[in-house]
């Protein structure tokens, strides 16, 4: 029994999430009313999460060519050129509103759906990681979504077969309604064997590959594209249900028959299913295409063209094939156990056409359904600059030795452990460097090169000061990747923000994508993939501002690689980089002060570049025993954890002309620690001298205690007691 379809109404289109000046966009460009399915593609492919109709106009400034960069945006992933042939493919996007609904599931999806959007490309994943943002710990909420959401992610990754190695989580109570998961995965290929989505020839066969349609995750891209209210869980049905057992089949199968040279294009079946992918093949080879809707393999009776079109279920893929390899193809995903069927052809007509039972469904002008787009220069407003505070304003609470306690025990700076250790970071055998350091080392092969990963971004920063916070994240990444003694190569970004429709929050999205551009021009260091997540919101609070970056570097050397730990005891401990002491937005200001205020630190660049090139050198010619990058709650944070990390303590100097709270707290930017021998110590200094490099001796290694200027000893069991238990502790107590 055919279902009637229903009057497009006002109504009808403000539920699709389309504004009444788009809906006669609509009419002017077909010239007709839209059928109900009509409609829903529009739908999908105009809304936020497709289209980038508020953000398109700025990210068009970002930096993102490089003579390593083989692919930038506009394809599943993004590819560079990492040497010897090989390619290395990733990219970074968000589940953020699925995830709050459904913690599990949303997360777990959001791992499938990045890693299909690498080996859709041709490659191999190598590994994930992830940056997570939940509300208060004190809010109702916050704690089933912790576990949900961690359980998901290793549910997903563990079972597919891919090492988690690394990632940031971060509280903060403007995450109470809207949480964030950013999943990213990087994966390997060969340079001449990369695919595309671009179809090409006529009159080839469109073939759907791998599980069954089913009516999950209808609409889920718009609703990614709008602001939570009250009724969160009304959205429930539209969250996709994962299966990492088919994904993985689905991996297998799809790389066989790359190898086997049958693909002539590929798409991943993503935010808006078949519509998204299709419409993507077609556009970008300048072809129409035409679908056959009784050809679909579903897994529910009686679904509707509309439904079939938006749905979003999982570990799908829409293929162009060569005709004279059909059968080829058709044989290795039935020996994989999956679906394999042609639902269509290409054309010449450059219309996208859709058949169901005798019908046409849908007729429309393929390359206008994504050129044709609504594109936004919406109002912004600057953020007002913060005034700069100096630490004589700052009156500490509390001794620095306590201030130190308290700084590794809070939920953002203490030990991720309980996370990371649900995750299988092992996998493959690959995993040079696990999770808990400045950034992974995964080994290419039998080696000896690598490639060092990892996401970062400190949104108090960029909610102060967007410019700033922009440039923090993307010079953050680039030196927690040279502290490994990576050289960093290209990013991927995922730009988390609230409505763009308020001019607030449009001018924290603009800031920030200036900043993230200053720094990537800056740095060498091009965005070759990403993701925009707007209306991050629920009953009009937005979420703190927050561009993750997620970086990628290659290890020349995975046997001359650097990591936190101290090594021995009687090193000399070094500083690289300027410290004034600044407080402004630092994790010591909010988390020992209570306060949240004042002007983040100016990020420099050039020394930036030039720290960190001192650095990496140094790694590479292995003259240093321990690195560590400065962040969150500066250097006494920075030593803590290496003397942890190494179970060797240390003892630090004061510094003259700075008060003590802004010497061991201070946040400012471009700075490491390193450890020496004497004797190389020495070697250092000279170096830093002719290269104008600041370097500073502060201290050395010994015992098991951290003892700062003028303080009482802390033992280090103390210290990994209060970073340790933190997590577990808060995750075990119920209620």
């Amino acid at each position: 029994m055919v279902r009637a379809e229903p009057e497009i109404t006002p109504a009808l289109v403000a539920e699709h999430g389309l504004k009444p000046d788009e809906y006669q966009r609509i009419l002017k460009l077909i010239g007709r009313t839209p059928t109900f399915t009509e409609l829903g593609i529009f739908s999908a492919m105009w809304n936020e999460h497709c289209s980038y109709k508020s953000s398109r106009l700025h990210l068009k400034t970002l930096p993102t060519k490089a003579p390593w960069v083989i692919q930038g945006p506009g394809e599943n992933a993004g590819v560079i050129d990492i040497g010897d042939g090989d390619a290395c493919v990733f990219k970074m996007e968000s589940h953020n509103h699925p995830s709050f609904i459904e913690p599990y599931q949303g997360a777990t999806t959001g791992v499938g759906g990045i890693l299909r959007d690498v080996f859709t490309m041709g490659a191999r994943p190598i590994a994930c990681l992830n940056l997570l943002r939940f509300g208060s710990p004190e809010h109702a909420k916050t704690r089933h979504l912790v576990g949900g959401v961690v359980a998901g992610v290793a549910g997903y990754g563990n079972s597919f077969g891919v090492p988690t190695v690394g990632g940031s989580v971060n509280f903060h109570t403007r995450y109470d309604g809207n949480i964030l998961v950013n999943a990213m995965a990087v994966g390997l290929a060969k340079t001449n064997e990369i695919f595309y989505a671009k179809a090409s020839g006529i009159g080839r066969p469109i073939v759907y590959l791998g599980s069954k349609t089913g009516r999950d995750g209808i609409h889920g891209a718009t609703m990614a594209s709008a602001s939570f209210e009250a009724n969160a869980e009304e959205k429930r049905p539209t969250v996709q249900v994962g299966d990492p057992f088919s994904e993985k089949l689905l991996l297998e199968a799809c790389l066989e028959i790359m190898q086997k040279g049958c693909v002539i294009a590929i798409q991943d079946m993503g935010a808006a299913g078949l519509t998204s992918s299709a419409v993507e093949m077609g556009a970008k080879g300048d072809l129409g295409i035409e679908l056959d809707l009784d050809a679909i393999p579903c897994r529910e009776p009686g679904m509707t063209a509309y439904e079939m079109m938006l749905s979003e279920s999982q570990e799908r893929m829409l293929m162009v094939l060569d005709p004279a390899k059909e059968k080829e193809a058709e044989d290795v995903f039935r020996k994989w156990g999956l679906d394999f069927a042609i639902v269509g052809k290409t054309t010449d007509t450059l219309r996208f056409v859709v058949k169901h039972q005798g019908e046409i469904k849908a007729d429309l002008p393929i390359k206008e359904l994504g050129d044709e787009a609504p594109l936004y220069d919406r109002p912004h407003v600057p953020t007002p600059k913060k005034p700069v505070l100096k630490s004589s304003d700052i009156k500490p609470p509390v001794s620095n030795a306590d201030a130190l306690i308290r700084l590794v025990s809070t939920p953002d700076n203490c030990s991720k452990r309980w996370v990371w250790e649900q995750y299988d970071h092992l996998i493959l055998g690959n995993s040079i460097q696990q999770p808990g350091g400045d950034a992974a080392v995964v080994r290419i092969g039998d080696g000896p090169k690598g490639l060092a990963m990892c996401t970062d971004v400190t949104q108090r920063y960029c909610e102060a000061d967007p410019v700033e916070g922009g440039k923090q994240a993307v010079a953050e990444t680039w030196r927690n990747l040279t502290a490994t003694g990576a050289l960093p190569l290209a990013l991927t970004d995922n730009l988390n923000f609230g409505n763009p429709e308020k001019p607030e929050a449009m001018g924290q999205f603009v800031g920030c994508v200036q900043g993230i551009g200053e720094a990537a021009r800056a740095l060498d260091f091009p965005i070759v993939s990403g993701n925009v997540s707007l209306y991050n919101e629920t009953q009009g609070r937005g979420i703190l501002p927050t561009p993750s970056i997620g970086g990628v570097g290659l290890v020349d050397n995975i046997e001359h690689t650097a990591t936190v730990a101290f090594k021995a005891e009687g090193e000399v401990i070094l500083l690289v980089g300027t410290t004034i002491g600044w407080l402004g937005q630092s994790a010591y200001l909010a988390d020992v002060c209570g306060r949240e205020e004042g002007a983040p630190p100016p990020v420099d660049l050039v020394a930036e570049r030039a720290n960190g090139d001192f650095v990496r050198g140094l790694i590479r010619a292995q003259q240093v025993t321990a690195v560590h990058d400065l962040s969150d709650g500066g250097l006494a944070v920075a030593i803590a954890e290496m003397a942890m990390a190494g179970g060797i303590g240390a003892k630090i100097e004061a510094a003259s002309g700075l008060d003590a709270h802004a010497w061991l707290f201070g946040e400012d930017q471009a700075r490491y620690v390193l450890t020496a021998t004497v004797a190389q110590a020495k070697i250092i200094h000279d170096l830093a001298a002719k290269q104008n490099i600041p370097l500073t001796t502060i201290g050395t290694t010994q015992g098991k205690s951290v003892q700062l200027p003028n303080e009482t000893a802390i033992a280090l069991d103390t210290l990994s007691h209060a970073h340790e238990n933190w997590l577990p502790n808060y995750m075990a107590h119920a209620g």
